[in-house]
């Protein structure tokens, strides 16, 4: 299979822009029969929810998720997390169960044939290689639902935050399957925010007698909202988010859902995985990327 080229990551301007703003719009990388696909996948994968016995609600507020070890050993598997508003006191779905979930994560990349299809995508290789990248290896995918209604707010954050390494060489694929709008909780950006380091780190917690399995080691920072642009994009595009720029999305309070499939690279070659990091992969699951 041939690479497509992109004329416009060969235009040296359009690359001083992506390491300037940390952030980049790609237009019309997926074709419309690409997103149907990756969105019909994202709606069986709903239906699978039923059978989970454990309901893990996932939020980056109240952070529930620091105490499952479901979350914590999810990096391998299919696993399912629910929104807060979708679930009872017992458990019990409050909401259709195809509105219910807030994302199905962490190796969707390896383990559904779509998705996989997706992620190691002729396109993906060469915008990979286009901004640098000698060794490249996905480590985490995730299907975000952002449903009306219920998808509940991403606080400001650096994906080096979550998936740290040494030096920083974390690059995120984000691809909305609907058009993601100010309404339905688009993508926001501090342009240029990147060059200032990695401001905390969510870490695995070294005190094992502790029921946080995961911690922050230093408070959430301050970002003013001044700072921050919104991105509204078209579904199909691509959108190449640096591993230090600050970004967040705001709950979805519109009638249209948001779904996005999602994943990140780092690059083998020029950094190591931080053995702090809450995801970590057996030896028996590689991070390599697919030839």
């Amino acid at each position: 299979m041939s690479f497509f080229y992109f004329p416009e990551m060969g235009d040296s301007d359009l690359k001083r822009k992506f390491f300037s703003d940390g952030f980049l719009v790609i237009e019309d990388f997926f074709n419309d029969e690409e997103v149907t696909e990756l969105k019909k996948a994202g709606l069986e994968l709903t239906q699978n929810a039923l059978s989970e016995s454990k309901k893990t609600v996932f939020n980056t507020i109240n952070l529930e998720q620091n105490k499952e070890t479901y979350f914590l050993e999810s990096s391998d598997k299919i696993s399912y997390f629910f929104e807060e508003g979708a679930l009872g006191e017992n458990g019990e779905l409050l909401v259709d169960v195809s509105k219910s979930l807030n994302k199905v994560a962490h190796a969707l990349h390896w383990l559904h044939p779509i998705f996989r299809q997706a992620t190691f995508h002729p396109k993906v290789k060469q915008l990979s290689s286009e901004i640098g990248l000698v060794e490249p290896r996905v480590v985490q995918s995730m299907y975000i639902y952002k449903n009306p209604g219920l998808g509940s707010e991403v606080i400001s954050h650096q994906d080096a935050t979550y998936l740290y390494t040494e030096p920083q060489q974390i690059y995120g694929f984000w691809f909305p399957l609907e058009d993601a709008t100010i309404e339905n909780g688009c993508l926001w950006f501090i342009p240029g925010s990147h060059k200032s380091g990695v401001h905390r780190r969510y870490i695995r917690n070294p005190d094992k007698s502790s029921n946080e399995l995961l911690i922050n080691d230093k408070p959430t920072p301050h970002y003013p909202a001044s700072a921050f642009r919104a991105v509204p994009v078209k579904k199909g595009a691509c959108v190449l988010i640096h591993g230090q720029v600050v970004h967040r999305s705001e709950h979805n309070r519109s009638d249209k859902s948001r779904h996005a499939y999602t994943f990140h690279i780092h690059d083998a070659h020029q950094s190591q995985w931080s053995p702090d990091n809450w995801l970590q992969i057996d030896n028996e699951f590689p991070l390599l990327y697919a030839n």
